[in-house]
């Protein structure tokens, strides 16, 4: 193991975004290059390169050769480790923080929030020793004891969405390493930099070279990770079509996967909520990062005329007042999207619900931002009687729209709901304790918050949805995460005197 890091300063972003390979950074051996724009601006402000097959492989021989040595370091040095990563992030957040909103388009406050909420899987993960205890039994059978160790699965990789550089490969990478494994992070080509400074910063903490790599790269890395012989497991977090192809490709290569895909998060707002909460709420989840998240609440189901006629008039008031803007500039609660082709995306939407018949209440397709003129902005928009059968409704917009669907009563919300093809989050709003305890109990979707627009669970639990929101057997961190980066190796073992030993040609009991 390393010696005790010196505190170092943090590495500035590159010109050129390259890849970190067996502890440096390393050229590429591709040629393929792509711009990385600062999306408030609306132009580029570096290069990333894009890995082939060779960089992956590369990155694949370097985790291979250092993984036997960190695999077999106690848990507790390999917790250490995190706990010294830990205090680093938390003297470079800032920096971190200015870096992560430059590429992605978010404000710096929520880039400071989005590595806060990773940082506390780290924590987690820094509980190694207690995590990874087994099970044992004394005295199964005469002179036998039973017992069960999880040990690391070798090399496992990482690809990530490009909404959450820092937050989502924390989500990974911390209890792979402490369980044992190295790891290859591939992030997204949209905004590249916070990848090396999280591998700068775990050099720094004492991690040994070649246990943490980042490859670069497009589709072209991710399916050269999907194939490789010498990855066991892959972690995913972005699109359904692409996690579905990220799940079937990794079986078909003998891979453990755990591939997390999209959402359309709901929250119910019966007519006993504390309705001018409820719009604190849904307003925060549904436009703040310009609801470029896997847990924004897209559709407000509001349960009577009368609900509905007063949430959309606080919603519409709430919305009037956010301010749209570069991401560094004071006040602001909400910056672009992260390219030109989402901002598309998100005004082909909103022109889709204007055509099927939504009523538009506040329209955020023409916004403009003194300075960024040239950057990807799309203001709040809310959409009133939005019915089930339009794609404003049915599909994931990505983006900083609320739809709002009437419904007559409660058990037609949850109807709703469950139908959904996606079931990642939802949420309820009311002041019944009953009303609460039927929708946990009927509600068919993975996260549930009980007045809690975004029930992201603390890291000690574990983050997954259900039906097209979840491709895989486990969820991610928390106890989930430990159980996908680990086997279980279950031992019976006997001390019998010499004499004693007998051949037994049944099958064998416990006697």
């Amino acid at each position: 193991m390393s010696a005790q890091p010196q505190v170092q300063g943090l590495a500035t972003p590159a010109a050129v975004v390259t890849h970190y390979i067996d502890g440096r950074l390393v050229p590429a051996g591709s040629a393929r290059r792509q711009p990385v724009y600062n999306p408030a601006l609306g132009r580029p402000i570096r290069e990333v390169v894009l890995a082939d097959g060779a960089d992956v492989d590369a990155a694949v021989k370097s985790a291979r050769a250092a993984q036997p040595a960190w695999g077999r370091t106690p848990a507790l040095t390999r917790a250490r480790v995190m706990f010294r990563f830990r205090e680093l992030i938390v003297q470079h957040a800032k920096a971190m923080a200015k870096t992560l909103s430059e590429e992605h388009g978010k404000t710096v406050a929520d880039a400071e929030g989005e590595i806060t909420r990773g940082m506390e899987v780290v924590e987690f993960a820094c509980g190694a020793p207690q995590l990874l205890k087994g099970e044992f039994s004394e005295s199964v059978g005469t002179g036998v004891d039973s017992f069960g160790i999880r040990q690391p699965l070798g090399v496992v990789a990482g690809i990530t969405p490009f909404n959450f550089p820092a937050m989502v490969p924390m989500w990974m990478f911390p209890v792979a390493l402490v369980c044992g494994n190295a790891f290859i992070l591939k992030p997204s080509e949209r905004d590249p930099s916070t990848a090396l400074l999280i591998a700068d910063l775990l050099k720094q903490a004492g991690l040994p070279d070649g246990v943490f790599n980042v490859v670069q790269g497009d589709k072209v890395a991710v399916d050269a990770i999907l194939q490789h012989p010498g990855i066991a497991a892959v972690s995913f977090v972005g699109s359904t079509p692409i996690a579905r192809y990220i799940q079937e490709q990794a079986q078909q290569h003998g891979k453990r996967v755990q591939a997390l895909g999209g959402a359309k998060n709901h929250a119910v707002i019966m007519p006993d909520a504390d309705l001018d909460a409820a719009t604190e709420a849904i307003i925060g989840a549904a436009y703040g990062s310009a609801g470029e998240r896997c847990m924004a609440i897209s559709v407000a189901v509001a349960v009577g005329d009368a609900t509905a006629d007063a949430l959309v008039e606080r919603l519409a008031r709430r919305v009037a007042t956010l301010k749209v803007g570069a991401p560094d500039a004071p006040g602001v609660d909400m910056g672009p999207l992260v390219t030109d082709a989402a901002r598309e995306r998100v005004r082909g939407y909103i022109d889709s619900g204007v055509g099927e018949g939504a009523t538009l209440v506040t329209d955020g397709r023409d916004v403009r931002v003194a300075g960024c003129e040239q950057g990807y902005f799309v203001g709040p928009t809310l959409f009133d009687r939005v019915r089930a059968d339009m794609r404003i409704y049915r599909e994931e917009i990505f983006g900083p729209v609320l739809s709002v669907v009437r419904v007559p009563d409660f058990a037609a919300a949850v109807k709703l709901i469950n139908s959904h093809e996606f079931a990642n989050g939802t949420a309820v709003f009311t002041r019944s304790g009953a009303v609460a305890h039927a929708f946990v109990r009927d509600i068919e979707v993975g996260m549930v918050g009980v007045n809690v627009p975004i029930p992201v669970p603390m890291a000690f639990h574990s983050f997954g949805g259900w039906r097209s929101s979840l491709f895989g057997d486990h969820h991610m961190h928390g106890p989930e995460g430990v159980r996908f980066y680990t086997r279980l190796k279950t031992v019976t073992q006997r001390w019998p005197e010499p004499e004693s030993v007998r051949a037994d040609f049944v099958m064998p009991t416990m006697k």
